[in-house]
């Protein structure tokens, strides 16, 4: 499944056991594909500058061999969860690929990190019901999002654009820790704290906006 900027009720209500809005009225933001060199530290950086916590949706392979910067986005007080090991889209991978790609984030988690995750994100966001069917294999929740931002296309007017027109009280952001945002991830974050201060809107801790 894919969308514009947020997801069609339709899909929603389809895949109502997956997340798509925080539980708290809370504004969630969240970073995919990292942890990064020079581009992780610089959100953790902006992040702390503005007061918000955010989940990471990191990718195995990633925390494999940067360790030391998945440590310290969990020192900063943030979320590190399943974003598969490769970074695979999971909806063309065989049943039991798909499995290992999760498992083996899994696994380098409790190992490095020491923690099991419990919250997971399909790559390029593409899901399908066998994606349901590993949740609950795994026991995580599926966390997708109400408002994906475009930051990748490294256009600031782009963010803006997607801020402006669909921000909510509830909304999950997508935002991403590589170097396709990297000129303009702090200036996105700025702006989105900015645009939830002017609309009254506040930001959650990732454990209770998911709920």
């Amino acid at each position: 499944m894919r969308y514009k900027y947020n997801p069609p009720l339709i899909i929603k209500k389809i895949f109502n056991n997956f997340i798509w809005e925080t539980s708290n009225n809370k504004i969630l933001l969240t970073f995919d594909d990292g942890p990064n060199p020079g581009t992780t530290e610089i959100i953790l950086e902006e992040l702390n500058n503005q007061k918000i916590k955010a989940v990471f949706f990191c990718v195995g392979n990633n925390i494999h061999k940067y360790p030391e910067l998945a440590k310290d986005i969990l020192a900063n007080g943030h979320l590190i969860a399943n974003h598969t090991y490769n970074h695979k889209i999971i909806t063309k991978l065989p049943g039991a690929f798909a499995e290992v790609e999760i498992k083996r984030f899994n696994e380098i988690a409790e190992d490095i990190l020491r923690f099991t995750p419990k919250y997971f994100r399909p790559p390029h966001g593409r899901f399908n019901f066998k994606t349901q069917k590993l949740m609950r294999q795994f026991k995580m929740k599926n966390v997708m999002w109400s408002l994906l931002t475009y930051d990748y296309k490294n256009d600031l007017s782009i963010v803006k654009y997607s801020v402006k027109k669909y921000l909510r009280k509830n909304s999950i952001i997508v935002l991403h820790d590589s170097l396709k945002s990297k000129d303009i991830i702090c200036d996105s974050i700025k702006f989105i704290a900015e645009e939830a201060a002017q609309k009254g809107f506040e930001f959650g801790e990732p454990e209770e906006c998911l709920k």
